[in-house]
C-alpha cells in the first residue's frame, strides 16, 4: 500500500478509504474491458498520493521512465467529483491492443489504431470514474476523449496536464495504477486527477462513506 497525505487536507483514514474505491473502481474498469475483449486484465494496487498540481508532470515522467514514447489518453470528466484522466500506454503497444479487438491482423490502419485507443480508453476511464462517482453519491459527465498517439518522453510537454489543474498554488488528488493484459506483453497506466475545487466535497463524501459502516 503506497499512500501519501501531502498536502495535508486528508486525514489517514480518508485517504485509506478513497484508495479502498479507487481498487473498486478499477476492478470495475478492468471487468468492463475484459467483457468487451475476453480476456483478463491484472491490476496493481492503485495508489493515491496529494499533492501539488504543478508536480503532476514529473510524476507521470516517473511513472513511466522505463518507456521511450507513450500513446497518451486524455479525458475531463465533472460533477461534484471533477478533474481529468490520463491513460498511457507504451506506444509500441498499439499494434498489440489492435490484436486484442481485430479478428485476424492486417496492415496498419492508423485510423483503426485511434478508434481502439479511445474505445479503450473510453471503457476504463468511463467506467472508474463513474463507479468513484457512484460509491461517493455522486454522477459525472465526460468530454470527449483526445488521443496524443506518440508523445516522446524525454520531450513529455505540459499540455498533457490539463491547464485547470495546473498552477504551483493548487492542489491535486493523484490516483494511480498500473495494469496489464494476461498473456500478452502489454501494460497500462491510469491516472486520475482530481482538481482542488472537489478536495472540500469529497472529503465530506468521505466521511459519510465511512459513516455507513
Amino acid at each position: 500500500m503506497s499512500i501519501s497525505t501531502q498536502p495535508q487536507s486528508f486525514s489517514g483514514d480518508e485517504a485509506a478509504i478513497l484508495q479502498e474505491l479507487m481498487n473498486i473502481a478499477f476492478g470495475k474498469a478492468s471487468a468492463d474491458l475484459a467483457r468487451v475483449i475476453d480476456i483478463r486484465i491484472v491490476l496493481n494496487v492503485p495508489q493515491v498520493e496529494l499533492m501539488q498540481a504543478d508536480g503532476l508532470l514529473g510524476r507521470v515522467r516517473e511513472e513511466t521512465r522505463i518507456y521511450e514514447a507513450l500513446s497518451i489518453i486524455e479525458q475531463n470528466f465533472w460533477g461534484k467529483f471533477s478533474g481529468s484522466a490520463l491513460l498511457a500506454f507504451p506506444a509500441s503497444a498499439r499494434k498489440g491492443l489492435l490484436s486484442l479487438f481485430a479478428e485476424e491482423p492486417g496492415e496498419r490502419n492508423p485510423l483503426l489504431e485511434k478508434e481502439t485507443l479511445l474505445e479503450v480508453g473510453n471503457i476504463l476511464i468511463g467506467a472508474c470514474v463513474g463507479k468513484v462517482a457512484e460509491l461517493l453519491g455522486d454522477s459525472v459527465s465526460f468530454s470527449p476523449p483526445r488521443l496524443n498517439p506518440h508523445v516522446l518522453l524525454h520531450t513529455l510537454a505540459t499540455e498533457i496536464v490539463p491547464a485547470q489543474l495546473g498552477g504551483p498554488d493548487k492542489g491535486a488528488i493523484l490516483m494511480k495504477t498500473v495494469f496489464q493484459f494476461e498473456d500478452r506483453d502489454i501494460n497500462g497506466f491510469l491516472f486520475l486527477v482530481a482538481n482542488q475545487d472537489s478536495m472540500q466535497w469529497l472529503q465530506t463524501a468521505l466521511r459519510n462513506f465511512m459513516a455507513k459502516f
